[in-house]
Formats: structure tokens, sequence, C-alpha cells
């Protein structure tokens, strides 16, 4: 298991926690809730099944060994190629024994993920980031609103097929006196040439480039 070295009081530097045996305790501590385990560059991840969340997250917080009893970070990142495309990501601290963990999960983005604000109750505000961001919904979270973008926000732009340029774009109008939401519309005057360089490939002479075949 996961012990701070005793030289911690020697030294006026932090020691961090060695991992050694962390794996199998958790293998013995959550059993068939893990997926996988893996360690990578001195950090543990821990891929959990996604009903058995809550239960993961209260046993790591609540067994003496570990005290996993703060919450830092709940994320997410999307893998479009994957049938459970979106992975939450938790990151957990213990304060006593100077430990990190990253436990995780997947949703194909229906499937709502579990949610923990009655063990961290500042999972609310990470939770409705990654709704807004990722369109993962949390059952359970009290206030599962948009925190980021605007009202009548349409979509989710952390998805990694949400178009760069969004779907509606707002402008102040003299005739409504207010801010109107509007189809976004690209101008393409500038816009036909190939990848290799926006100079290269066009079909019409940028101003100033008449001077390049001058001598």
């Amino acid at each position: 298991m996961a012990i701070v070295s005793p030289e911690l009081g020697r030294h006026s530097w932090p020691v961090m926690a060695s991992h050694d045996g962390l794996a199998a305790r958790l293998g013995e501590l959550l059993g068939a809730a893990i997926i996988d385990i893996t360690v990578h560059a001195g950090e543990t991840s821990v891929l959990v099944a996604r009903d058995a969340l809550v239960a993961v997250i209260a046993a790591l917080r609540d067994a003496p060994d570990l005290r996993l009893n703060q919450l830092t970070d709940l994320c997410a990142a999307d893998y479009p190629d994957r049938a459970e495309r979106f992975e939450v990501v938790i990151h957990l601290l213990s304060m006593a024994h100077n430990l990190r963990l990253r436990v995780r999960c997947t949703t194909d983005g229906t499937a709502p993920v579990p949610s923990l604000t009655s063990l961290y109750p500042n999972a609310g505000w990470y939770e409705r980031e990654t709704w807004d961001c990722y369109g993962v919904m949390f059952a359970g979270n009290p206030d599962m609103r948009r925190i980021l973008t605007d009202y009548g926000f349409e979509g989710h732009p952390f998805r990694k097929d949400f178009p760069l340029s969004g779907h509606v774009e707002l402008r102040w109008s003299e005739e409504h006196k207010r801010v109107v939401y509007e189809p976004v519309k690209l101008a393409q005057d500038f816009r036909s040439f190939d990848f290799l360089s926006p100079w290269e490939g066009t079909d019409y002479v940028l101003p100033g480039d008449e001077k390049a075949g001058a001598k």
C-alpha cells in the first residue's frame, strides 16, 4: 500500500508517497469494479465501471491507509473513435499520505455518469463544466445547468466534432436594440487556398503579390 517515507520529517521539501503496492491494494479494495490499472511516470490511474463509480470513490475516501479525501479536479476527454467516446477523469488527493490517484470511467454521451456531489460538494461545479463542454450528464447532480457558455448556446464546444466556428454567432442589433443570435456566416473571399500555404495555390492575386514578380 502507499506509505509516506519515514524520512519525511528530516527534510524541508515534500516527499511523495510511494506507489509501490498501490495497484494490489486497489485490486483488494475495489475488486470487480476495476476494469484496468495503469502506472506511468510515477502516477497511478484506475479505470472503473461507471455504475460503480460512487462506491469506488467512497471506498477510496474512507480507507484509512489511503484517505483520498480531496477531489481536486473532475473533467473529461473525447475519443470519437471509441464506442464509449467520453472518458470522465477524477483526480483525488490524500493530504495525510501526500498521495494522488486518477480514477476514470467512460460513457457514450447518452448514459449518465453517477454524480459525486453526495461525497464531495465541490464536484457539482466540475460536473456542470463537464456537462457544458462535453455534454456528459451526471445523474443526481441537483443543479445540472450550463456554467461557462452563454444562454441559448447550442452544442458542447469541447467535443471533437464541434465546428471551430460554432453553430451560431451573436451581434448587436440596432433594429431590436439588443444582442441577437444568428446562424454562423463565414466570408469565403479568402478561403479558397490549399493547406500547404495560405499564399499559394489560390486563383486570385492578393494585394501586394504583384510586387513579387517585379524586378
